[in-house]
């Protein structure tokens, strides 16, 4: 009997990617809606309902495995990971759970992928390139040796293990001890799976399935799914199960594709056979599926009905059937040939539309799987940087010098947009053009200015789809923009959450902050306060900078009515110097062979500024950045850094905008940009704080009454860094009472008005929190006002979901 829907199991809200089911009357399910739910059925004839749901943090659920029963724990143990780095043991029972019986601390990135031996011992797998073994909940063995993220694992007993990654290789442990290297798949491998009597099965991201032996010889490859394959279960009868991104679960038997069951989703994250042979799939629209061959447990006809009639409904891009030519399509008489095996897709032209029908060999029929639309993409999608996109361009931004990689996906899902005489109307939702334009501009240190250039570059290179607009991220997990994660950052305090390279906050996932071992059972958390340690903005494209300079001197230059704005000699000259010298000193491979940059360089720039039109300036504000970061002393001269200040603050317009308080034209948002960044470079160690007005005057007051409103998420950590950077420098450098007064009104302005980002809160609340530190060191303690003015502020503070937050507010009320 084939295959076919016997439940449906709804109470997630988000993507299921992980399902587990040990017993006929027991499924586990994790999602990112940051829970875990422990499906029950008191027989096969009664529905399965939520027994449990389990929830140790706001993040993502990755992961999830189950524990047998034991007198500690009579219902088991369901063992679960995801973005919060910890594997989290919950004892199953009723009702809902937060905090769990074990925490295991020790990865520092992502858990994505856990197996567990018949004994209980655990496996779990990490974006932190490695794998652990965890043994009566004691960590016993630290997997160490492939160079991306694990993302899959296998227990064959409590001292054999198998690990599988996005290096494309499969890895054989005794213990702690690599013994063997398994090669073959072309792309990242996703998935293992235990085939008893001849070794492991495993899927991978080149949309191939391999069956080896453990010696390392692969027995056969299953060819079938037409995209990555993401998980793989084993039947009792020996059969596998797959699911991918294409839709589908597929059920092989010796070596073939004996029935595909498409899914009215975009991907099948994770299969998961029963003993009975009953199959549970999780997928990116929030369910869990049990399909059964036993017709005793099948759905009823009604719901069978509308199951098929929901797949029939879905739209389908043809790059997910192959490329085609409606003059060339056959009509509705094609589908009375038989398929010539199983999962066969057939288009036909009925009428003004393109179906595509899949051959059913269980019940030897066509089933209508959806109707064809325009295709999108290019094809396969490609890796970069371990995610995956549909697009990956070459940009060349300057001749003689590689190019930049520009990652892009028009992939999205399909969205219900309304229905009309019984049919869905869908609309395609893809990444906006505009997020991944400043994603780009941002990692390689463009200016913002270049965003409208390169939006139309990616629309012109994507076939004109038509892209829809939204805000969501990339998925850290798959490359995907389709899913969008919990806005969590970190970094001036060790964290769990993730840092954009170019700003330090969370906008863009990246290299995680490694985290304290301190289990989650304990209710204290590291002190944050002080701390010292800095935020500098000097991440640079110097070559792309001075490029860009250049090309607006020239234009200037070539221009009648602006050619005495053009560089002069000696200022080219002087620039010319210090990208030179930027260059060196930003470099990884060599030492700098000139001189630190001084007063001649900071007056060329202040020239520079003074002269050029609004619209050019940012290059050379760029340029400031990165002289106030690595050359101190360039304005050190007595009235130097007031001077260069000054011009700064002129060249961005902050004056103008700060007055008027409209919205900011695209140069004044860029240059506003640098100024605050090179203003945050400008407060670092051994800064003279305690010499001349710059901090009170060119600082303090010209950010007094800031329309915060107006400012950009960028804007408003760069702000808040400057706020820091000085608290930083204050825990060393005694000011004037009137300066700490300064301070404390910005912060207490930025607290008031930031209700919506938690990185920016955070900043501006360590800052606080150093300069009472250091007041108290001092014996300059807030006055009773002062003292009560801080409380209210921080009591009225809105509720961020970061522990880190309410901890700090703790220090410093402690401070009061």
């Amino acid at each position: 009997m084939p295959y076919k829907l016997s439940a449906t199991l709804s109470a997630h809200s988000s993507d299921v990617r992980a399902v587990a089911s040990p017993t006929e009357s027991i499924i586990l399910s994790a999602s990112r809606d940051s829970t875990a739910i422990s499906w029950k059925r008191p027989s096969p004839t009664v529905p399965f309902t939520p027994s449990s749901i389990l929830r140790a943090g706001s993040k993502f659920v990755n992961a999830v495995q189950y524990i047998s029963p034991s007198p500690e724990a009579p219902q088991g143990y369901a063992v679960v990971g995801g973005q919060d780095t910890v594997v989290n043991i919950f004892a199953l029972g009723p009702a809902q759970k937060e905090d769990p019986e074990y925490s295991l601390v020790g990865h520092t990135d992502n858990v994505c992928a856990l197996n567990i031996s018949q004994s209980g011992t655990i496996i779990s797998g990490s974006w932190d390139k490695t794998a652990k073994v965890w043994k009566q909940f004691q960590l016993v063995y630290d997997l160490k040796g492939h160079q991306q993220a694990v993302w899959g694992v296998l227990a064959i007993d409590d001292e054999q293990f198998l690990t599988a990654s996005a290096d494309k290789t499969i890895k054989y442990w005794v213990q702690h001890k690599m013994m063997r290297t398994y090669e073959g798949h072309k792309d990242a491998v996703r998935g293992l799976a235990l085939i008893p009597d001849i070794g492991f099965a495993s899927c991978s991201n080149d949309s191939e399935i391999k069956v080896w032996t453990l010696q390392g010889d692969v027995v056969y490859t299953l060819s079938g799914h037409t995209s990555f394959v993401y998980s793989l279960s084993v039947l009792p009868n020996g059969g596998i199960v797959s699911g991918g991104e294409d839709r589908s679960v597929r059920v092989w038997r010796d070596g073939e594709c004996v029935q595909m069951i498409v899914h009215p989703a975009i991907s099948v994250w994770a299969v998961s056979t029963m003993p009975n042979g009953d199959i549970v799939s999780g997928c990116s629209d929030g369910i869990v599926r049990v399909f059964s061959e036993s017709q005793d447990r099948w759905a009823s006809a009604t719901e069978l009905k509308a199951f098929e009639d929901h797949i029939a409904s879905q739209a389908l891009s043809s790059q997910q059937v192959g490329d085609i030519k409606k003059t060339d399509l056959p009509g509705p008489d094609a589908l009375l040939h038989p398929g010539k095996k199983p999962g066969e897709v057939k288009m036909i032209k009925n009428g003004d539309l393109v179906e595509a029908h899949q051959w059913d060999s269980a019940t030897s029929n066509w089933q209508k799987i959806g109707d064809v639309v325009d295709a999108v993409g290019s094809g396969r999608k490609q890796l970069f940087n371990g995610k995956e996109y549909d697009y990956v361009f070459d940009v060349d931004v300057q001749e003689g010098a590689p190019p930049l990689k520009l990652p892009f996906n028009v992939s999205g899902k399909y969205l219900i947009l309304s229905c009309c005489r019984h049919k869905l109307i869908f609309v395609f939702i893809a990444e906006n053009p505009y997020v991944a334009a400043q994603r780009f501009l941002e990692q390689n240190d463009l200016s913002t200015n270049y965003v409208d250039e390169v939006v139309k570059f990616i629309e012109k290179n994507t076939s004109g789809v038509n892209l829809g607009a939204s805000n969501e991220y990339v998925d850290p997990y798959t490359g995907a923009s389709r899913y969008q994660a919990a806005a969590t950052s970190a970094v001036l305090a060790p964290s769990t959450a993730y840092m954009d390279p170019f700003t330090g906050a969370a906008r863009y996932s990246g290299t995680p902050v490694p985290t304290p071992p301190v289990p989650r059972v304990s209710p204290s958390a590291p002190k944050i306060i002080p701390y010292a340690k800095f935020v500098s903005f000097k991440q640079a494209n110097v070559s792309a900078m001075q490029a860009k300079l250049y090309q607006f001197d020239e234009a200037l230059r070539n221009e009648i009515s602006t050619a005495t704005l053009a560089m002069y000699p000696e200022e080219f000259e002087t620039i010319e110097e210090a990208f030179t010298y930027l260059s060196q000193v930003t470099s990884t491979t060599s030492e700098p062979s000139l001189p630190p940059l001084g007063g001649s360089h900071a007056d060329a720039i202040i020239q520079i500024l003074e002269r050029w039109p609004a619209s050019q300036r940012f290059p050379i504000m760029d340029l400031s950045r990165l002289v106030a970061a690595y050359c101190a002393d360039a304005s050190a001269v007595p009235g130097g850094r007031e001077r260069f200040l000054a011009s700064l603050f002129k060249a961005s317009d902050w004056t103008e905008v700060r007055s008027h308080g409209k919205a900011m034209s695209k140069a004044q948002e860029t240059n506003i940009l640098l100024l605050f960044r090179t203003v945050a470079n400008c407060f670092q160690e051994g800064s003279p704080v305690d010499q001349g007005q710059w901090v009170a005057q060119q600082v303090f007051e010209a950010l007094s009454h800031t329309p915060y409103a107006l400012l950009t998420k960028v804007q408003r950590v760069a702000l808040a860094t400057i706020l820091f950077n000085f608290s930083c420098a204050y825990l060393t450098t005694s000011v004037t009472g009137d300066v700490v007064n300064q301070h404390t009104g910005l912060v207490l302005q930025l607290l008031r008005s930031n209700t919506d980002d938690a990185e920016v809160t955070y900043r501006t609340l360590v800052a606080l929190g150093n300069m009472v530190y250091a007041g108290n060191k001092r014996g300059i303690s807030l006055d009773s006002a002062q003292s009560a003015e801080l409380q209210t502020v921080m009591s009225a503070l809105p509720t961020f979901p970061d522990d880190r937050i309410r901890n700090v507010v703790g220090e410093i009320k402690a401070l009061l």
